[in-house]
C-alpha cells in the first residue's frame, strides 16, 4: 500500500551528524520503519534556493559535499541515489496545476542537507529520490503554498520530506563548535512556542513566527532552515494529527525536532 503517506520534517544537524547520530538519527531510522514504501521521495532543503520552485531530473543525482573544514571521513561518504523522471514529472504537473511556474535541472545533485536524513532513513537508496528547490524569499507563507501545492502527490504514494532545523543561528554553532559552552535560553523557548503552536494548528502565528515567536531572530538570522517546516506542514493537508516523533539539541544551539503531519484519512 503506497496511498496516505504522511509529509514530514525532520532536522539534519551540522554535517558531522552523518557520522554521530546519536537520539535524533535513532528516531529518523525507527520513523522510516513505520512508513510504507513511497513511490518517490520528494525532498526540499535550504541548501538547494531558487527563485523559482526547480524539481531536479537527474537519473543519478551526485552526492554534494556543500560544507568545508569538517572531517576528513565525512567527505567519503555517499548515498548512491537513483532519480525518476516520471516521478519527476508528476511534481512539476501538480506544482503547475497549483498555478506556480517551475524550472528543470537535469543535473542536480543532493546536498547535505538532503543525503544525510536519507542515509539513515533508507540506507538502502532503494527509493527514488526527487530533490526540490526552496524560495526563501517567498518566506514561510511561500514555502506553506509550496507545500500546498504538493499535497496530492501523498495519495499516489509519494513521500515529501522538508529537511532543515527548528533552530539555526550559524554564529552560535561556530562559537559552540570551537569553545563549548551552554544551550541559549531562546532555543528552548522558541522550540517550545513552535512545539505548542502546532499542537493548537494555529497557522496565522506560525506564519508571522518572526514577530510573534520568543528569540525568533536569534533562533533564526535569515530563515531559510526553518521554511522546510512549513513545506511539510503544507503537504500534509489539513492532518488528522501532527506528532512530534522527536525533540532534541544537539551542539548546544540546533534543535532536532522531528514532526510528522498524517493524513485526514477522513478526506
Amino acid at each position: 500500500m503506497t496511498a496516505g503517506q504522511p509529509a514530514l520534517f525532520v532536522p539534519h544537524g551540522a554535517p558531522t551528524f552523518a557520522l554521530r547520530p546519536g537520539a535524533a538519527g535513532a528516531a529518523l531510522v525507527a520513523a522510516a520503519r513505520t512508513l510504507a514504501r513511497p513511490c518517490a521521495i520528494v525532498i526540499v532543503s535550504p541548501h538547494w534556493d531558487t527563485a523559482t520552485p526547480t524539481v531536479g531530473f537527474a537519473d543519478r543525482p551526485e552526492t554534494l559535499y556543500d560544507f568545508w573544514g569538517f572531517p576528513p571521513e565525512l567527505y567519503a561518504l555517499r548515498y548512491p541515489a537513483t532519480g525518476c523522471r516520471e516521478a519527476a514529472q508528476e511534481i512539476v504537473a501538480v506544482l503547475e496545476s497549483a498555478g506556480l511556474s517551475v524550472q528543470r535541472d537535469e543535473r542536480r545533485g543532493l546536498d547535505h542537507g538532503a543525503w544525510i536524513p536519507l542515509r539513515l532513513m533508507f540506507p538502502d537508496a532503494d527509493v527514488p529520490v526527487i530533490p526540490l528547490s526552496l524560495q526563501s524569499g517567498a518566506g514561510p507563507e511561500g514555502a506553506w503554498r509550496l507545500g500546498q501545492a504538493l499535497a496530492p502527490l501523498a495519495a499516489r504514494g509519494f513521500l515529501v520530506i522538508g529537511s532543515g532545523n527548528i533552530t539555526h543561528n550559524l554564529h552560535d554553532f561556530q562559537a559552540a563548535w570551537r569553545n563549548g559552552g551552554q544551550t541559549p535560553a531562546y532555543v528552548r523557548e522558541f522550540t517550545d512556542w513552535m512545539a505548542n503552536r502546532l499542537a493548537a494548528r494555529d497557522l496565522p502565528a506560525l506564519l508571522d513566527y518572526r514577530r510573534q515567536a520568543p528569540g525568533a531572530v536569534q533562533a533564526h538570522p535569515t530563515d531559510e532552515h526553518l521554511l522546510p517546516l512549513y513545506v511539510a506542514l503544507g503537504a500534509g493537508g489539513k492532518p488528522a494529527r501532527i506528532e512530534r516523533f522527536h525533540a532534541g539539541i544537539d551542539d548546544y544551539v540546533l534543535a532536532m525536532d522531528a514532526y510528522a503531519f498524517l493524513p485526514n484519512e477522513g478526506g
